[in-house]
């Protein structure tokens, strides 16, 4: 995600924003099961790097649905014509996703367990979710 999006931007190639998009759509309607990027990570460069930190599948799946919504606005403003909100858009995404790469914080998964805590997500969707921290080293 990190690589294609990071292309995508610095070469301005709009169709990546829909791949992207169409990518996490599908692991939010599916899972990883059907979505090739997610398959790439999860079957292969994850265990290729040997750090498999296995969370729950609530806070993963929102947190895609945050990308799904943030991508997909991109999509749409770059489309609109309105490039640079896009690639700012793109941006975050950009640092979402290396968050998680390259130093195993997933911010998406860390706002589930806010929401969780503060009692705006009910204890009851996920049990194991109200304390997902930053791993310890």
């Amino acid at each position: 995600m990190v690589v294609l999006a990071a292309v995508t931007l610095l070469t301005g190639f709009g169709w990546g924003l829909a791949i992207i998009a169409a990518g996490f759509w599908l692991r939010v309607l599916f899972g990883p099961r059907i979505s090739p990027l997610a398959r790439l990570s999860v079957k292969v460069l994850t265990p290729w790097l040997g750090r498999t930190r296995l969370v729950p599948g609530p806070p993963k799946r929102f947190a895609q649905g945050i990308g799904a919504a943030v991508s997909t606005a991109a999509a749409l403003l770059l489309a609109a014509g309105v490039a640079p909100a896009a690639w700012v858009l793109l941006a975050v995404l950009i640092a979402a996703a290396s968050l998680e790469a390259f130093a195993g914080f997933c911010l998406g998964c860390s706002i589930f367990g806010f929401l969780q805590r503060r009692g705006l997500i009910p204890e009851d969707v996920c049990e194991a979710c109200n304390n997902i921290t930053l791993p310890r080293a």
